[in-house]
């Protein structure tokens, strides 16, 4: 059975997502950068079984995760392509790196040494992507400091350079000087890099979907386009890229509720009806991953109209002021998508209520069911 509330994913707009950013990244080049298609978190929400396959049937040839276990659930998947793992590795279980022949990005002198070991162990021989720190301070290998801290690793017998890669903490904000900053430490870095490599041959890339879009300096030979898969653009950016957003989420109205004038609705009575008013009752909540912000700031699309959502979001529901509309149970409620004339989007939903569309996205509880069109 399939729960009222449900998101839809559109797997022919995400191929086409793709083959447009890879359109974009060839317009007046000789030699395009290729793409590097993030999905991690589940494919931001989407469903990262079917979208891996999607992608890699659209061209995709590597593709991203998080961690060895999302690289593992992947390749149990039936994903060919490669497979690399962004996150720490120091405490992980190694052993999936090799039984799913995943790439890894060593971004400390920890991971360093448990990947050499874990490699001579196996006996084999494994490309790694270096990550490095160029002002973001997270993961990565200081940018500054790479001559103290990166032979050891360059001199692992087991273990080979494949790409140097760093992360813009602030390449969605035009205002901020970091992201020049970094750009100009990372390219300074990769010549230390190719030093101490004495001179091997190695990919580069640095740019998400943001960096993506404002500055082809950034492209080198990859990009890793997230968001932008998904059909959406990193606010508060704006691009000329023909996106289709790939996910609806809707529901279905259950009940229609009449409400008097002076009563107030749902938890802590946060709303009180100045007029005659009615309310529809939709279930979807914050199990479902619906911000408790969305009251009395967001709406949904029922009968081609705005209903503002009122009173408290519930943990299972949520309720509509429905006031003039001729609504009745089983009517389709739109919450992120088209309905009619209007549209909802994650960039609108994100603004109203304070955050971004990545967690909008990613907050899509496990219950809903994802139906693949």
């Amino acid at each position: 059975m399939i729960r009222p509330t449900v998101a839809r994913v559109d797997l022919d707009a995400l191929k086409s997502n793709y083959r447009h950013i890879v359109q974009y990244l060839a317009r007046g080049r000789e030699r395009a950068p290729g793409v590097i298609a993030v999905v991690k978190a589940n494919a931001y929400g989407h469903g990262a079984r079917q979208v891996a396959l999607a992608l890699e049937s659209a061209g995709a040839d590597l593709l991203a995760c998080a961690d060895i276990e999302e690289g593992v659930e992947l390749r149990a998947a039936g994903v060919k392509a490669g497979i690399l793992v962004f996150g720490a590795l120091s405490v992980s279980d190694l052993d999936g790196l090799f039984d799913a022949r995943l790439t890894p990005t060593i971004s400390t002198p920890g991971a360093a040494t448990a990947v050499q070991s874990a490699a001579a162990r196996y006996k084999q021989h494994l490309r790694y992507h270096l990550k490095l720190d160029t002002g973001m301070n997270r993961l990565g290998f200081r940018a500054d400091n790479l001559r103290r801290t990166l032979p050891g690793l360059i001199a692992s017998p087991n273990l080979e350079l494949a790409a140097v890669y760093t992360h813009f903490a602030t390449a969605d904000d035009p205002e901020s000087p970091l992201f020049g900053e970094q750009r100009l430490r990372f390219e300074k870095a990769l010549a230390d890099v190719d030093q101490l490599k004495r001179g091997a041959g190695r990919e580069v890339h640095a740019a998400n979907s943001a960096a993506l879009l404002r500055d082809s300096r950034v492209w080198y030979d990859r990009v890793r386009p997230g968001l932008l898969l998904y059909g959406i653009v990193p606010p508060p950016l704006a691009s000329t890229l023909a996106l289709t957003p790939i996910m609806t989420l809707s529901s279905r109205v259950v009940a229609v509720k009449g409400v008097r004038v002076g009563e107030g609705v749902g938890y802590g009575m946060r709303f009180h009806a100045g007029q005659p008013t009615t309310i529809a009752i939709v279930p979807a909540g914050y199990a479902d991953g619906l911000d408790l912000r969305l009251a009395g700031r967001g709406s949904v699309l029922i009968r081609g109209r705005r209903a503002p959502i009122v009173g408290a979001v519930n943990m299972d529901m949520l309720m509509a002021d429905v006031t003039g509309l001729d609504v009745s149970p089983g009517d389709e409620v739109v919450i992120i998508g088209s309905q009619g004339a209007d549209r909802i989007d994650v960039r609108e939903m994100a603004a109203q209520i304070g955050t971004i569309p990545y967690e909008i996205l990613c907050r899509i509880g496990s219950r809903i069911q994802r139906v693949y069109d």
